[in-house]
């Protein structure tokens, strides 16, 4: 087993002939911030391992599964839009990658490529350990319909939650509603936002200036959590407004952070080191991420 040690001076600070190479597709993908949490746990566990950030085109995305093969690189992270293309290009899926049609992340059995989805559970560690809420019982709003909006539906209700669904395009809910056929998981109007204790914005709207709010404010108040997935603007002005009103915020960070940390075990098979990856990131794990 790695344990954990100093950072020393150009310790690994180039690849060799033995690195083992894993990294993160997308597009964009410049703007991520995998690159720095997987090579702080690389580092700090003393491993010959590099992550690297590859931009891939849309319709590229089989090609790239492709070089993953031919490159023998040991892992993928997979970010939009290519999740539901990969789980398409790979030899097998995990049973939550099947049933959501989507992989957030490849790993190796041999010359097998599986696609995984470590989204959802992400999501649900991160609310547990950085914002003391158990989903079990808890009344949740999800706005979007989405890939992360899907893996976050289905973690949720899986570990108990009622589910509401809202997105702008309501036949995409109730497509997801249908998929998902879960008696805690429903379709709802944005007014249900006012009853929900967690509130989850899994839409892209809040990443450029000039987007519209993805729902009405004022629907949002004190004792309630708004956790926008979002983390690039670390607040988005959604997540400025409900703080404004008494809600507890968070952004995407937690949840990036702990379906990191799932990745990396499946990858290496050792516990990844959480707080250096959070560090990494400027995500204090001592304290709780809501405001």
């Amino acid at each position: 087993m790695c344990r954990e040690k100093p950072l020393r001076m150009n310790e690994f600070a180039l690849p060799t002939a033995t690195t083992k190479l894993v990294a993160v597709i997308g597009d964009p993908v410049r703007h991520s911030l995998s690159p720095v949490m997987f090579n702080a746990a690389f580092r700090t566990l003393n491993m010959d391992w590099l992550y690297v950030a590859l931009p891939v085109k849309l319709g590229s995305s089989r090609a790239a599964i492709d070089g993953i093969r031919a490159l023998d690189i040991a892992g993928l992270s997979v970010t939009t839009p290519h999740k539901e293309a990969v789980a398409a290009a790979v030899d097998q899926l995990s049973p939550v990658a099947m049933k959501l049609g989507a992989v957030n992340c490849v790993r190796r059995n041999g010359e097998v490529l599986i696609g995984e989805n470590t989204d959802g559970k992400g999501f649900v560690e991160s609310v547990r350990s950085s914002l003391g809420i158990e989903p079990e019982n808890s009344n949740v709003v999800v706005v979007g319909a989405g890939g992360a909006a899907r893996a976050v539906i289905l973690a949720l209700a899986e570990a108990g939650a009622t589910v509401a669904v809202v997105n702008r395009t309501k036949d995409k809910a109730e497509k997801i509603v249908n998929q998902m056929a879960m008696e805690n998981i429903s379709t709802s109007g944005f007014e249900s936002i006012s009853d929900a204790d967690l509130i989850v914005q899994a839409t892209p709207l809040g990443m450029r200036n000039d987007d519209p709010l993805p729902f009405d404010p004022n629907l949002i108040g004190q004792g309630q959590t708004l956790v926008d997935l979002i983390y690039h603007p670390q607040r988005t002005p959604i997540a400025e407004s409900a703080a404004a009103r008494g809600a507890q915020i968070a952004n995407g960070v937690g949840m990036l952070l702990y379906q990191a940390g799932e990745q990396f075990r499946i990858w290496t098979g050792e516990e990844p080191p959480l707080h250096v990856m959070a560090a990494a990131v400027g995500l204090d794990l001592s304290q709780n991420t809501g405001e």
